[in-house]
């Protein structure tokens, strides 16, 4: 089981490059399903889950070419035959996104069967608006036996109005709603990126709608889709992510292959914590932590607010800021998995609820820690990057899961850190 281990100390300098949107292309993928023809997707990262997501199409009896070499970024789908429209357990179990294929499949060929998903133990993150919406399509849900199967003969354009926000009810519904009969009216939609993207894909197959990245989503389904390409957005949590990277350690890191526009909550909060952040051009930005950090209170919120998957990254550079802040979790109800490990590092943190409360600013020390899930990793890592001593962290696979070499990509700007263990996408050993 591979490791990092990391010497604290070091400044990040220089330039460091974002991959594509994990949350983006799952959906993306998933969309394949609509079509006979090819989707040729751009920007995919290479990161596990997107080997899980290959692996999931596969099964169903899609060809699926992830690129290599030169074109290592890109992946061709083509879902001409789908022999077997089942999402397995044994495939999905790691992977909460598994449910985005469940909308297209019913949509597509009248059946699904979906393994109920796994992925991170972050709280609980039921997919009964998933289902409550296909429903109200004319869609006959049955629950047995760990599985979700879902039949239509053809999908019918409803009025969906989901009861709370949410991203990926948002995207399994629209890509249901493209081939059902008729107009289907959502309100209440999520508004993140993500959804834009997905259906600027859905819109070059020959989608119609409207109102992607509002609140209130039109769509006219259509009879048939067709293939189409797509250049998928940079990813704004790993790209936050090395914006908190640099601000912590008193780096001068440029942050390239961005989208500055994605990450305005983000950037807010790092200003008024003391980090410097400027645009260099539309799709970079630098960030200097020459200066004293200062606490300032977060408190996570749907896009356009701060992002629940940005919420430890922030509370390992609260643990370097002078005074008191405390982060409020609001989306999801188990996501200080990472405090007790922190704690373990020197951090002086108190949990309470839904609120953390980090006193600062605190000497981090290296220890032996272990990663939880794939958004507790990160701070672990941006905690290790200015601690005192040799820090290993256990469990890496999670990281693997939504950023692609980031060990590699660190090194490159200045950090001590190298992986223990059988190098995720190559084999070969550090």
């Amino acid at each position: 089981m591979d490791k990092f281990v990391i010497r604290g100390g070091n400044p990040l300098l220089g330039t460091i490059r974002v991959s594509g949107a994990k949350n983006s292309a799952l959906p993306c993928m998933s969309a394949a399903i609509l079509t006979e023809d090819e989707v040729v997707l751009e920007n995919i990262p290479q990161v596990r889950d997107i080997e899980t997501e290959r692996k999931l199409l596969t099964s169903m009896g899609a060809e699926v070419e992830l690129g290599y070499g030169r074109a290592q970024h890109r992946t061709t789908i083509c879902c001409r035959t789908l022999s077997d429209p089942v999402a397995k357990y044994e495939i999905v179990k790691t992977m909460r996104a598994s449910s985005l294929v469940l909308g297209p499949l019913v949509a597509r060929c009248g059946v699904a069967r979906v393994a109920q998903p796994g992925g991170c133990a972050i709280g609980d993150r039921p997919i009964d608006l998933h289902l409550k919406g296909l429903e109200l399509m004319g869609a006959t849900i049955v629950q047995e036996h760990g599985y979700l199967e879902a039949r239509a003969q053809r999908l019918k354009g409803a009025h969906i109005v989901f009861d709370k926000v949410t991203v990926t009810g948002t995207e399994d519904l629209l890509m249901a709603a493209v081939l059902a009969e008729g107009e289907t009216l959502m309100e209440n939609c999520a508004l993140e990126p993500e959804v834009t993207d997905l259906a600027a894909l859905l819109t070059a197959m020959g989608a119609c709608i409207q109102g992607a990245g509002t609140s209130t989503i039109h769509v006219q389904g259509v009879s048939k889709l067709h293939g189409a390409k797509r250049r998928i957005h940079p990813d704004r949590i790993e790209a936050g992510t090395f914006l908190i990277a640099g601000a912590i350690t008193g780096g001068d890191l440029v942050v390239a292959n961005c989208q500055p526009a994605h990450l305005s909550a983000v950037i807010s909060k790092l200003e008024a914590c003391g980090a410097r952040i400027e645009a260099l051009g539309p799709d970079s930005l630098r960030v200097r932590g020459d200066g004293p950090l200062h606490e300032n209170d977060v408190s996570t919120e749907e896009y356009p607010g701060f992002p629940t998957d940005m919420q430890a990254q922030y509370m390992a550079l609260a643990t370097q800021a002078e005074g008191t802040s405390t982060v409020k979790e609001n989306i999801f109800e188990n996501r200080f998995m990472h405090v007790g490990e922190m704690v373990r590092m020197g951090a002086n943190i108190r949990v309470d609820g839904r609120t953390a409360t980090v006193r600062g600013k605190t000497p981090l020390s290296a220890a032996a820690v272990m990663c939880s899930d794939l958004r507790a990793s990160a701070p672990l890592i941006l905690a290790a990057l200015v601690a005192d001593g040799e820090s290993i962290l256990d469990r890496v696979y999670h990281v693997d899961r939504g950023y692609e070499r980031i060990e590699e990509k660190l090194r490159g700007v200045g950090a001590q850190i190298r992986r223990m263990g059988n190098v995720f996408g190559n084999g070969k050993k550090a």
